[in-house]
């Protein structure tokens, strides 16, 4: 049994997914990690984790590590859109939404700007 499969995520604080998923992505160097609270502007969801990948492997590796290590956690996603494509992944935990985005998609969309009245919550970056 691994570290990770000891603790537990099932019934957790919508915050702490978001920083667990948050934690995961910045070991797997996603870059220019968000995290927005979107509670008080939308009823689909509490929170957005928003990262960038270099290549369509890392997006699907990105997606890969979220949710082998929310499983082993006893979190699974509820949906898991755009897998095929590569570009954009969404992966929906209810009360967190992770958008996945190749460089070129982040750039073009602008989730950030769409939601610019959320607040931008301060994420710990570990420096590689």
């Amino acid at each position: 049994m691994t570290e990770n499969a000891e603790k537990t995520l099932v019934g957790a604080e919508p915050r702490e997914i978001a920083d667990a998923i948050v934690k995961i992505l910045d070991d797997k160097n996603a870059s220019d990690i968000k995290l927005l609270r979107v509670n008080d502007k939308t009823v689909i969801t509490d929170y957005f984790v928003i990262c960038t990948a270099n290549s369509t492997t890392q997006v699907k590796a990105l997606e890969g590590e979220i949710e082998f290590k929310l499983g082993e956690m006893g979190l699974f996603p509820a949906h898991v859109e755009g897998y095929d494509g590569s570009t954009w992944i969404a992966m929906d935990y209810l009360h967190v939404i992770v958008h996945i985005f190749h460089r070129e998609q982040r750039d073009f969309y602008k989730l950030e700007k769409v939601w610019g009245d959320a607040e931008d919550i301060p994420v710990q970056i570990t420096e590689k």
